[in-house]
């Protein structure tokens, strides 16, 4: 699934879309010890307006347009689909719509035997069906043509205790310390997946999409072992990889111009291919064409190959989690960040047998701790 395709399932996560309900909603708690402890199916139909908009906000949050980083999509690897194994578990939830308990104990079972968690925590399910409409050449919708997109979305969601702290005491008049050790589920889930995929606007059963709340630190054993997939690197680690790369390759060469110009042949092969449904990657052949176009000599690009192998072997990365921001420049007891926008303003250089870095003003007057100063 790319940005487009989970923006529109998002959009329409709800009621009020006229073409999205979800149907029913299985919840269940899981203690620290990884036991089962309740589960649930309610209708949605007929609970109250105030829980279902809850389930909403919670299940919500797991359809993240983050893709490639918060929102990543897996292929069930051949294995997955036997009996018994991750794909064949959803697969066997989506059809049963939430209406066989065994199916959805074994689900449950499933996630509490294979997750690595601290901690007690809620599974949050629901059972969507979201309609389709389809276009005829002439860019209208065509009748009779719609098709039905059922998915189900989990939510895995922490549980606390709520914190202690002061309360006031309207009987007494007082302000007293109060314990609460009522175990309060998160509506902020720290993981979660949406089975199928929506690919292409149809339905994908082979693919699934993780999502993480930490980035930076995602729980590998709900793609690995619930999911069941090869997990890929996380969006620091990929352009952790990438930096080790580029040092490898260009040595010496490294200079902000070359950072900069690089960053920016990167932002746009991102922009030129964003609506594209495949995710875009920089891999070995992608990352040479962009050393050529800026200028790098023959034989650093030589170096690409062997460099990029050794440091990702044949794995691609994903392009959006490669492009920075912002520049960051940093020395002993300065930082200096600079946006997109401002990047030609700065340069480095040797001024009078010293290196600097020179930063082209327009305005004159500029701020300094919030104070303006005039530059004569």
């Amino acid at each position: 699934m790319n940005k487009k395709e989970t923006a529109e399932i998002k959009k329409n996560f709800s009621d009020k879309s006229g073409f999205f309900i979800m149907e029913r909603v299985l919840t269940a708690f899981i203690d620290a010890d990884k036991n089962l402890r309740c589960h649930k199916v309610s209708s949605c139909l007929t609970m109250p307006v105030e829980e279902h908009d809850v389930y909403d906000e919670t299940l919500k949050k797991v359809l993240n347009t983050n893709v490639g980083k918060a929102f990543v999509e897996y292929e069930f690897p051949n294995e997955a689909y036997d009996e018994g194994k991750p794909q064949s578990i959803l697969y066997s939830l989506l059809t049963s719509e939430l209406k066989d308990d065994a199916v959805c104990e074994d689900f449950l079972h499933h996630i509490a035997n294979n997750i690595s968690y601290t901690g007690p925590f809620a599974v949050i399910t629901g059972y969507c069906v979201y309609t389709i409409r389809k276009k005829d050449k002439n860019d209208e919708f065509a009748e009779g043509e719609d098709e039905l997109y059922r998915y189900i979305l989990t939510a895995i969601c922490p549980v606390n205790t709520a914190t202690d702290g002061f309360v006031f005491d309207s009987e007494d008049n007082e302000i007293t310390k109060k314990i609460n050790t009522e175990l309060i589920i998160s509506k902020a889930p720290s993981d979660g997946f949406l089975y199928p995929v929506f690919s292409n606007r149809s339905t994908d059963v082979n693919h699934v999409m993780y999502y993480t709340k930490s980035v930076k630190d995602p729980n590998t054993s709900v793609v690995e072992d619930v999911l069941g997939c090869t997990f890929v690197m996380s969006a620091d680690n990929e352009k952790a990889s990438f930096q080790n790369i580029l040092k490898g390759v260009v040595g010496d060469d490294l200079d902000y111009m070359l950072i900069k110009t690089v960053n920016e042949k990167i932002q746009e092969v991102v922009e030129e291919n964003k609506n594209d449904t495949d995710k875009v990657v920089i891999d070995n052949t992608a990352l040479r064409d962009i050393l050529i176009d800026v200028g790098l000599p023959e034989e650093r690009v030589q170096m690409v190959e062997p460099v990029y192998e050794k440091v990702c072997g044949t794995v691609p990365l994903t392009a959006s989690n490669l492009v920075e921001t912002k520049t960051v420049l940093t020395s002993p007891g300065i930082t200096v960040n600079i946006k997109p926008s401002a990047a030609d303003k700065v340069r480095t250089s040797v001024v009078e047998g010293r290196r600097c870095l020179l930063i082209d003003i327009d305005d004159p007057t500029i701020e300094i701790n919030g104070l303006p100063v005039t530059l004569n």
